[in-house]
């Protein structure tokens, strides 16, 4: 067998491992806040996995920035609503519009964490996405009218940092920049974002184990209504 009959022979074994094809690749953004990192779902929403990915491998998100942070009018907390980020500024770095991927389609929706593309009409997404903080399900297509009612394209989410997310989504805007319903969603300072690459699962920084809650004293057995009381203990 030639060596070039092996390499393609390795390759095919490979395509057919179980979960290969599923594997979901794993994305960090370095920021001066800390780092996001990311699961993206290839395998429920290819062709948004697939152009993130492209922007991630030419490196065309070094230099991006998150720019925009919504929250409900009035509200006195920065724990819910929406961080975008991408290439707003830069035109020169963008690739062609991708089909929209409707959550109606792909089953994916945009809860705490959850990363979709932003767009104008269905069809335009191009390098600028946007991360829930609390669950954005308003945002999903309608299952009932989804030509109507599109929704965003949710492609991955968040599995650590979003404790970044959070502190980003809580810095000052700027009430006099942003139009329509982008005005006073500007930050004021937007944060920028160094790098973005892909890593391997084992670089994804794993939660703190939850601490066992403390014991309290022993209590006696509940008494369940209409059943005798328990017989108390006999002495050792």
């Amino acid at each position: 067998m030639t060596r070039q009959r092996k390499l393609l022979a390795l390759a095919l074994a490979l395509s057919v491992l179980p979960g290969a094809a599923l594997a979901e690749p794993f994305v960090r953004m370095h920021t001066p806040d800390g780092d996001i990192y990311l699961e993206l779902f290839a395998d429920k929403a290819p062709i948004t996995v697939k152009n993130f990915l492209h922007y991630v491998d030419t490196r065309r998100f070094d230099g991006a920035e998150f720019f925009r942070a919504s929250t409900p009018k009035g509200a006195t907390t920065k724990d819910y609503g929406i961080l975008e980020g991408g290439i707003e500024h830069h035109p020169e770095k963008l690739f062609p519009p991708i089909a929209h991927e409707s959550t109606a389609k792909t089953g994916l929706s945009n809860t705490d964490g959850t990363i979709s593309m932003a767009r104008n009409a269905p069809g335009t997404a191009q390098a600028n996405f946007s991360i829930a903080v609390g669950d954005q399900t308003y945002l999903d297509a309608d299952p009932k009218d989804p030509a109507k009612h599109p929704g965003y394209a949710a492609f991955g989410r968040v599995v650590s940092g979003m404790d970044v997310v959070k502190e980003i989504l809580a810095r000052p805007t700027d009430p006099h920049k942003g139009e329509g319903v982008m005005k006073g969603e500007i930050l004021a300072h937007p944060v920028p974002i160094l790098s973005v690459r892909r890593v391997p699962e084992s670089a994804v920084p794993k939660p703190p184990p939850r601490a066992p809650a403390p014991l309290g004293p022993p209590q006696p057995p509940p008494t369940i209504i209409g059943s005798p009381a328990p017989a108390p203990a006999q002495p050792q």
